[in-house]
């Protein structure tokens, strides 16, 4: 249920900025709050975005399974970003075609590759902390697309929302083995 609100909501959002090339209202309003932070601050906070820093992540996650014996999860550790990567370019950002800076960015490719992976991270390891961490990182690269002038707030919205529906719909659902019957 979460995987399909999470989804519907992406969709929604975005539709009222399709084929444009403005911001929203509250686009505007959150880039003028992080408009006074140094470029070079900007800089730090888009780092969780980087491609470098997704992959070893991705890594990270695909480890931490075959280590565990998971080799199922660790499948979709690998698959479940990449599809919601490649579904992003290829499906909705020229579906949406909402421009800023002569690029397409509804929903943000940086936040979906981002967000895919934590969420894995945060399903293969079950701690709160990681959870915790994976907001944090998001919060900050959240300023730093929007102050870097990459993005708008709702398409790291947008992207967000994604990629945690493609994650959970594409994650398997953990059964019990039933115990063996003693009668």
């Amino acid at each position: 249920m979460p995987a399909a609100v999470c989804g519907l909501l992406a969709v929604l959002l975005g539709l009222p900025f399709a084929g444009g090339t403005t911001p929203g209202t509250v686009d505007a309003t959150v880039a003028g709050w992080i408009a006074h932070l140094s470029p070079g601050v900007l800089r730090a906070l888009v780092l969780p975005t980087e491609p470098y820093v997704v992959i070893a992540l991705g890594v990270l996650a695909v480890v931490l399974c075959l280590r565990a014996g998971r080799r199922t999860d660790a499948a979709f550790a690998l698959g479940a970003p990449l599809l919601a990567i490649l579904l992003t370019s290829w499906l909705l950002k020229p579906l949406y075609d909402r421009w800023k800076n002569d690029t397409l960015v509804y929903p943000s490719g940086h936040t979906v590759s981002l967000v895919a992976v934590l969420t894995v991270l945060v399903l293969v390891t079950r701690k709160a902390v990681v959870a915790v961490l994976a907001a944090l990182a998001l919060l900050a690269a959240t300023a730093g697309l929007v102050g870097m002038g990459y993005h708008y707030l709702t398409d790291v919205v947008g992207g967000t929302l994604f990629a945690v529906a493609v994650v959970l719909l594409t994650w398997p659902v953990p059964r019990r083995v039933p115990a063996p019957s003693t009668g």
